[in-house]
């Protein structure tokens, strides 16, 4: 089963976000676009596994205070068949001592992970072409900055559901 360790956003801050995609839905030519419903900042990628126990195990090691991520502007991945275009957060030390916890904890119970650099985005969406018309500064200025509360941490299963990607929570963890 592939699963990831994610923030789930607060509904306020997702409805936020779903417009925006619906704006940049509307200003293209082409785009797989992120449904509402799916719509998380993900913290590891594990992939395919059915070790929830050491998963679980992993999580309930962190210790972090509750905080409020700043989504503050638009970023895009240039790829070749179209881009994909995602919401970066402002510079946020606690997102990053989190994703560091979970990453270091999951590679203790023999996780292998990517090693790279944590860069912490929500995917709008993938293989975007927009249009001419489509003005960047007015989409942030029209969405952004969206702040969100983050107080858990959750394990999500990635599935197609009679076609349709579907995230599930499987776990989660409050962070006080």
């Amino acid at each position: 089963m592939r699963t990831f360790v994610a923030i789930l956003l607060e509904q306020r801050a997702v409805n936020r976000l779903y417009q925006g995609i619906e704006a940049l839905r509307y200003d293209s030519v082409h785009g797989n676009f992120t449904r509402k419903e799916n719509l998380h900042l993900t913290m590891v990628f594990i992939g395919d596994t059915t070790r929830f126990d050491g998963i679980k195990q992993a999580m309930n090691t962190i210790h972090q205070n509750s905080f409020v991520i700043h989504m503050d502007h638009l970023g895009r991945f240039q790829r070749r068949g179209g881009d994909l275009y995602w919401v970066g957060l402002k510079h946020c030390q606690p997102i990053l001592s989190l994703y560091h916890q979970i990453y270091h904890a999951l590679k203790q119970q023999g996780f292998p992970l990517e090693n790279r650099e944590y860069k912490p985005h929500l995917t709008l969406g993938r293989e975007v072409l927009l249009s001419d018309s489509f003005n960047k500064r007015e989409w942030e200025t029209e969405f952004l900055p969206i702040n969100s509360l983050v107080s858990k941490v959750s394990l999500m299963k990635s599935e197609r559901i009679k076609g349709v990607l579907t995230y599930t929570e499987l776990y989660s963890i409050p962070l006080v």
